[in-house]
């Protein structure tokens, strides 16, 4: 797990508690688990969990995970991100069990996963390659243990944590005291064409060093997967704290002990089974910043930018490659405008908030995938103006050199990435598909699944980011 995914960094706790919870842990196991309602994000993000026993112990002192988005995990859509209305749709979900038990891979278990998915050889590596990394941060706490001791080990870590909390109470202790309210909304679930409200309100109290955050007025859970989990909207918050920090402040679960969370159970921020939740992991995270970002913008109004993108502008394309005869599943987030900053314009095309993914080279995309990339460039003009200007977005068209499943999950196609300040909004996404040997262009919705043919075009503009500030 990076520390450049958000995402990723305030949930996984959330994770590891669930296994903690479900397993009686021997020396050479190891869980995995992705269900979203066990501390899971969505169900491509498959988390592992080692215990780690040092000499002489029979209960583990510490535990080791990690967590990776899968390119497909199997469910309706190719990609496994798609406009699902029930979890069942996603992909295959699992519980907190061990995929390894005393140091040997169940293979059974494993056969069970790799069965209900597209592309079973990726899978198994990118798994694999999970393990890998949990044996071997495994060696590096028992190089430690070893180095420093066990109790001295566990009182640093501690210090850690205090030192993180620290860090925010400081910052917290010179907002102003009261509240801070702010909406926005999303275009809609990829199901109803409905608007769906995220509201949020934050309560500082300077003098107890703490702040709350209250989701209640947010829309209820939907129909489409727009619905996040709980523990999606406390990496949101986890990730609006951080920011308050500086660049080298380390990103600790102690970061979380000055805020309280209240999120409505059955809400569009705190949804329950069975709701589809794969677009809440992806788009709903990032409004959840957005709103947060606009309320703490009228705490420290010198300090917060306007808004970024907004999306992660999900394309996900499967079928079969031609070249090889077996299956194949894309999946890649496209970078959009950074929102203008006081004293400083957005970035142009970079990936802002929940996400920070690398862009994927077009040479490596051509050699892994039956594609062909026909332009890539920066959507000049779509960035809101201001005394900062808001970044641009990317423009990226992409010909099929096979039939295949194109499934789009974003956001910002109707609601344009909001300015401040006095900012102009940023230029809303767009995406449309030209058939192949002809005119006919098709303009697609943000959420949506559809069959293409080899020759095909698909053409993606990602939105712009806000403006900051009046000319």
């Amino acid at each position: 797990m990076g520390d450049h995914m958000p995402v990723h960094l305030g949930s996984i706790p959330m994770s590891v508690q669930a296994a903690v919870a479900a397993i009686a842990f021997a020396p050479g196991d190891i869980a995995i688990l992705n269900d979203p309602y066990a501390g899971g994000t969505h169900l491509p993000d498959i988390t592992m969990v080692l215990p780690v026993f040092p000499p002489g112990y029979d209960q583990p002192a510490f535990y080791v995970s990690n967590r990776a988005h899968h390119a497909d995990v199997g469910g309706a859509f190719a990609g496994s991100m798609g406009p699902a209305t029930e979890i069942f749709q996603e992909g295959i979900r699992i519980p907190p069990v061990r995929i390894v038990r005393g140091g040997k891979i169940d293979r059974e278990l494993l056969n069970l996963i790799l069965l209900n998915v597209r592309t079973p050889k990726e899978r198994e590596g990118d798994l694999e390659s999970q393990i890998g990394a949990c044996r071997v941060g495994e060696q590096r706490v028992l190089q430690l243990a070893e180095k420093y001791g066990e109790q001295k080990l566990q009182a640093l870590i501690e210090e850690l944590l205090d030192y993180s909390e620290r860090l925010v109470r400081a910052e917290l202790r010179g907002m102003p005291a009261g509240d801070f309210s702010a909406e926005d909304w999303l275009d809609d679930d990829g199901v109803t064409d409905v608007l769906r409200k995220i509201s949020v309100r934050l309560r500082f109290d300077p003098e107890a060093a703490s702040v709350h955050v209250d989701f209640a007025g947010s829309s209820a859970q939907v129909a489409g997967s727009v619905n996040a989990v709980r523990a999606i909207t406390l990496s949101a918050c986890f990730y609006v704290l951080r920011c308050l920090l500086g660049e080298d402040a380390p990103a600790t679960a102690g970061i979380l002990r000055p805020l309280t969370l209240h999120t409505p159970a059955g809400s569009i921020v705190d949804a329950l089974p069975p709701a589809p939740v794969a677009g809440g992991n992806v788009e709903t995270s990032q409004r959840i910043v957005d709103v947060l970002l606009r309320a703490l913008s009228r705490a420290v109004p010198a300090r917060v930018p306007a808004a970024s993108a907004g999306t992660m502008s999900n394309l996900t394309i499967g079928g079969l490659d031609p070249r090889i005869g077996e299956p194949f599943t894309y999946y890649e987030t496209a970078a959009g405008g950074m929102g203008a900053r006081p004293g400083l314009d957005g970035i142009s095309g970079v990936q802002t908030h929940m996400t920070n993914s690398l862009n994927t080279p077009i040479e490596a995309l051509e050699y892994a995938y039956p594609f062909r990339v026909r332009r890539y460039a920066y959507r000049y003009g779509s960035g809101g103006a201001g005394l900062f200007r808001g970044g641009d977005g990317l423009i990226r068209e992409v010909e099929l050199l096979a039939d295949a499943q194109v499934t789009l999950l974003a956001e910002r196609r109707k609601l344009r990435p909001y300015g401040l300040q006095g900012g102009e909004d940023g230029t809303a996404g767009r995406a449309w598909v030209a058939k192949s040997g002809g005119t006919e262009v098709t303009e697609l919705p943000g959420k949506c699944s559809l069959r293409l043919l080899k020759g095909d075009i698909l053409h993606l503009e990602t939105p712009g980011g806000g403006g900051w500030g009046k000319r």
